[in-house]
């Protein structure tokens, strides 16, 4: 997977409960998402969406830290990676 972004927070009218200090993280498929919206607005959808949906349903339907590896169609960002874990 790669490396978290930060992602944008919003200021509630309500505020922040006390001692609440979380942060908003993005869904670690929240980049393949981005990449079939933007797929939708590359020619025709027909031809363009559904290479990069595969790849985004394989995400969501992956186990944590096992989300595809192929590199992203649209976004030009690098593609994920999986950390290897020695034992």
């Amino acid at each position: 997977m790669s490396e978290t972004r930060p992602v944008p927070r919003r200021e509630s009218p309500w505020g922040r409960p006390e001692g609440d200090h979380r942060e908003p993280k993005a869904h670690r498929c929240n980049d393949r998402a981005e990449d079939v919206i933007q797929a939708c607005f590359e020619g025709n959808p027909f031809k363009t969406v559904p290479g990069p949906f595969k790849l985004f349903w394989q995400c969501m339907r992956s186990k944590p830290g096992e989300e595809p590896t192929e590199p992203f169609t649209y976004l030009q960002l690098d593609p994920p990676t999986r950390e290897v874990k020695l034992e």
